[in-house]
């Protein structure tokens, strides 16, 4: 597993530049869009506000939060209470084709019977990285992006699902409460 990671890392490393001006968050956001004929909802400027104070509340609190907390930006669009009907493996095609240019891939994991996919991809920002979680599920939809520090890259890579799961579930805390 050491060995995996560091190669991961020698990928990120040398392999993915980052070309200024991009933005696939959003890119990722209306691909979902168009091809689930869904609308993600905002995230009004009172949870907005919320999320800097939970930031600040978590790096007091320390632990797994202040990791989180620690990302520098983040990016959240949710889509809550829509029908994700589609064949989700033209989906996955359609997200790697828009994507392997410039993030790389880490986790990707459709299942059939739920009809549930999570897919982690990765690219350098500088010294640091930027993660984009996408969750999809038969009703409900998350695209998450933050920028994490090679120390909280190496946790990712120890546990990515349950990780990748933190991530989200910390940038939308504050819009389920």
């Amino acid at each position: 597993m050491k060995t995996v990671s560091a190669i991961v890392l020698a990928l990120l490393v040398f392999s993915l530049p980052v070309q200024a001006g991009d933005d696939d968050f959003k890119s990722v956001v209306k691909m979902i869009e168009q091809f689930y004929r869904v609308k993600h909802q905002g995230i009004p400027f009172l949870a907005k506000a919320g999320m800097k104070v939970g930031t600040t509340a978590a790096k007091i609190k320390g632990g797994e939060a202040k990791r989180i907390a620690e990302a520098g930006s983040v990016k959240v669009a949710v889509f809550e209470d829509q029908a994700f009907n589609g064949d989700f493996t033209k989906f996955r095609a359609s997200l790697n084709g828009a994507l392997n240019d410039t993030w790389m891939p880490l986790i990707q994991t459709l299942s059939a019977k739920s009809a549930d996919q999570n897919y982690i991809y990765l690219r350098t920002v500088g010294e640091k990285y930027h993660v984009l979680v996408i969750t999809i599920a038969e009703r409900d939809a998350t695209v998450v992006q933050v920028t994490v520090s090679s120390k909280n890259l190496a946790l990712l890579l120890k546990d990515p699902e349950g990780t990748g799961k933190s991530i989200t579930d910390e940038a939308t805390i504050n819009d389920q409460e």
